[in-house]
């Protein structure tokens, strides 16, 4: 059974990632990274105003994903950048250097910080690994060009750090990690007037612009979340680029384009209240929201570009008060789905601007039991069959057996879809979402033995008060909810994620029944 679902895990991989992981775990060649030649004049790098991280930094400590910790400055203040009481993406976040983009950052404090990481330079561990080098050379770009800081040993500390990253740039992972490979080298390569950092920075950026953002304008790992990082990144790189003449434009057009579409995307997928919908590895207050995007965005000339959503696999219905988000979309990509749950024929709902249905969220990256569950079919508004996953999810970040998600039939008020996520159980599940002008219905159909246990799954967000009276529940006195052709109703709570590090108490439904059930939300005496 281990080897299969490893089996079922490899053979999704490309040749290419499998070829780098031996690489650079077998024969990468080890070399000393050489300071500048000379002092290379870095006063002429524009860049306009663009978005204030989220990130917390106060004199006293840091905070990152809802933790903070003072323990990490020592008595002679210095900071222990290798620090990991907080788990690993927390040590990523402190070597990021986001917080170098926070509104009232100092000159002073900045090149503090820059000077302390440069004297410790030989003993640092997690910050000379490809992703964190990427975003910090991003962040320090941007900082020292507004504040006009030529300091030898910063700038040698980055030229050097850039070709770490030059040497290990992540094939082995693809993705959203090439991605921001690509960014850090393109920052990196007009900051020092670099042809050889740019020819890498341009060839990635350009085919990666082709192969990760769909045709409806989604980033194709399928979380908003990293949708909002990725336009964050593409909107700071058509910045640099339109802003410098360096090499006359190039990717401008590309960017831009790609920026217009994903801005589209985003203004489709966005509920009403302006919150982002919190699918697979989403999370709030970790990328820049929807408004501070679209603002960025004006101020470059950048507009919308809106495209009928379809290769994401995600649909929204706004009709009425209702928000309804529809997934019939695959594990994406199949190569790296390190950031997909098994969620397949899920929905989440909102009703006149208040989440309904929720997606349970993240709450850490962490390769344990709360990853698990946090991943599992059973977290989310779906079916599970004998309790098992409609995809294979385990390790944190990798996914076995997958569902692959049929579309049946589609109209403007019908989707009916399935998947064979159960296909090991001889079992298929068959959703059908219908709207009218006063209703959402669904209707679960699967096939297989009588002797599978099948149960759907609703969570219900922690401010929604449920009262239940035989198949009927009352959600906050505003909709109704109906089931009917089901065996039994549990209301049971649940731990909903806030962020990383946060949960809340909330409450759930599961339902039972056998081959066919019928759901319904309607709003209570026609409060429409």
């Amino acid at each position: 059974m281990e080897f299969n679902k490893i089996f079922q895990t490899l053979i999704h991989l490309k040749i290419k990632q499998v070829w780098y992981q031996v690489k650079y775990r077998y024969f990468q060649r080890k070399r000393d990274y050489f300071n500048l030649k000379e002092n290379i004049d870095t006063s002429h790098i524009a860049f306009a105003p663009d978005i204030n991280s989220n990130n917390s930094l106060s004199d006293e400590e840091f905070s990152f994903l809802n933790l903070k910790s003072s323990q990490i400055i020592d008595s002679s203040n210095h900071i222990d950048w290798n620090y990991n009481g907080y788990g690993k993406l927390w040590t990523y976040n402190l070597n990021y250097f986001d917080y170098l983009q926070q509104e009232k950052i100092s000159r002073e404090k900045g090149l503090k910080l820059l000077h302390d990481f440069c004297a410790q330079s030989q003993s640092l561990k997690d910050a000379y690994e490809p992703y964190p080098i990427s975003l910090r050379t991003i962040n320090w770009v941007k900082f020292l060009s507004k504040h006009r800081i030529h300091r030898v040993e910063i700038k040698n500390q980055l030229y050097q750090d850039v070709y770490r990253l030059y040497d290990q740039i992540e094939y082995h992972i693809l993705a959203n990690h090439l991605f921001e490979n690509g960014f850090g080298l393109l920052f990196a390569s007009f900051y020092f007037r670099d042809e050889k950092l740019y020819s890498k920075a341009h060839k990635i950026i350009n085919s990666q612009l082709k192969e990760q953002i769909l045709d409806d304008g989604a980033h194709y790992e399928l979380a908003p979340m990293y949708h909002h990082i990725i336009l964050h990144r593409i909107l700071d790189s058509y910045n640099l680029v339109s802003n410098n003449n360096w090499k006359n434009n190039q990717l401008e057009n590309e960017l831009k384009d790609v920026a217009s579409s994903m801005l589209g995307w985003l203004e489709q997928i966005t509920f009403r209240d302006g919150t982002m919908p919190m699918l697979n590895d989403s999370a709030p207050q970790i990328a820049p929201d929807y408004e501070a995007l679209s603002t960025y965005a004006d101020r470059l000339g950048i507009t919308s570009t809106k495209k009928t959503l379809k290769d994401s696999g995600y649909r929204k219905w706004n009709f009425n008060g209702f928000e309804c988000i529809i997934d019939i979309g695959q594990i994406s990509p199949s190569y790296q789905p390190g950031h997909a749950h098994a969620d397949s024929l899920q929905f989440i709902l909102n009703y006149k601007s208040k989440p309904m249905v929720v997606d349970t969220g993240i709450s850490t990256y962490e390769k344990n039991d709360r990853r698990h569950i946090e991943r599992s079919t059973s977290s989310h508004n779906t079916v599970t069959i004998d309790n098992q996953n409609s995809s294979e999810v385990w390790s944190g970040f990798r996914v076995g057996r997958r569902a692959k998600v049929v579309i049946e039939k589609e109209t403007d008020d019908l989707i009916k879809a399935s998947h064979n996520g159960y296909r090991n159980l001889k079992a298929k599940h068959t959703r059908i979402f219908k709207k009218n002008i006063s209703q959402i219905s669904i209707v679960d159909v699967v096939s297989g033995k009588t002797t599978l246990n099948r149960v759907g799954h609703i969570h219900f967000h922690p401010d929604i008060n449920i009262s239940k009276n035989g198949n009927r529940i009352n959600l906050n006195d505003e909709l109704v909810l109906n089931i009917d052709g089901c065996s039994q109703i549990e209301i049971e709570d649940y731990q909903m994620a806030k962020g990383y590090n946060s949960l809340v108490p909330a409450q759930k439904i599961k339902y039972y029944f056998q081959e066919q059930v019928n759901i319904s939300f309607t709003p209570i005496n026609g409060n429409i």
